[in-house]
């Protein structure tokens, strides 16, 4: 199965984008849990292996979503708190 333009260039497909990072996150372990088993066929195994792929950047770009949130919280309108010192 090819990959459309938008797949190949970095962005996600839609149903993916939508996901939460826990829902993506579920789904993703499940593909991973599949593709270890080894019995499924060649193509639904790259196929499951590129939407794997897909939910990993989806969770990777959640989580660095979510860490910037927490340092703008951190360090707050004040700068730097001593959290960021220890």
């Amino acid at each position: 199965m090819e990959r459309t333009p938008s797949e190949t260039a970095g962005t996600l497909p839609s149903d993916i984008a939508a996901l939460s990072f826990e829902q993506a996150l579920a789904e993703l372990e499940a593909i991973v849990r599949e593709l270890e088993s080894g019995k499924g066929a060649l193509e639904a195994s790259v196929t499951a292996y590129q939407r794997g792929a897909a939910l990993k950047r989806h969770c990777e770009a959640k989580l660095a979503e979510a860490e910037q949130k927490i340092q703008a919280i951190v360090e707050g309108a004040a700068g730097p708190s001593l959290r960021d010192v220890e």
